[in-house]
């Protein structure tokens, strides 16, 4: 990946990456997953997609961005105060659905659903839980897991977690 070539991130990326910092919250979406984040969802068209763990919503943005019109994104957050900047940003756009739920509870209540795409970014479809989200993929589907390589921020017990899903 050539990081030196900076393509511009979606309008409500900056508003929401201002929001973001405003309130402290320190685990959001790098840059660099963003893009990648647009660029895999632009290969899903008409596609179904999945965020498991909204946050602030920078990559939500990012994913709107690279999807199409017919395509629809459900994402979902338990901090209602981090899913409101979502909202405030993001709310308008109709192929999204914001839900302010426990990720254990949303997956346990739609074990049925199928997705051409899931960004797993919390515990709940990476550390927690993983298999009845794979099995929410279609085949030819991608799953893709964010905060994998050691950062600063890593809650205690993250990294061994970590390790043991890379495995």
């Amino acid at each position: 990946m050539n990081d030196t070539i900076n393509h511009p991130m979606p309008p409500a990326y900056v508003a929401i990456d201002r929001a973001t910092q405003k309130k402290g919250f320190s685990m959001p979406s790098q840059k660099l997953t963003c893009s990648l984040l647009t660029t895999l969802a632009a290969s899903k068209q008409a596609g179904r997609f999945l965020e498991l763990g909204t946050g602030t919503g920078l990559g939500t943005a990012c994913i709107l961005e690279g999807m199409d019109k017919k395509s629809t994104l459900t994402s979902i957050d338990f901090d209602e105060s981090l899913l409101k900047i979502a909202q405030e940003h993001l709310g308008k756009d109709t192929r999204l659905t914001l839900e302010l739920i426990d990720g254990e509870k949303w997956v346990s209540s739609n074990l049925d659903a199928r997705f051409d795409y899931i960004f797993a970014d919390t515990w709940h479809g990476k550390y927690l839980m993983l298999d009845e989200v794979l099995n929410m993929l279609n085949p030819g589907a991608l799953y893709i897991i964010d905060d994998m390589l050691p950062q600063q921020n890593w809650p205690p017990g993250h990294a061994a977690k970590a390790k043991k899903l890379v495995k």
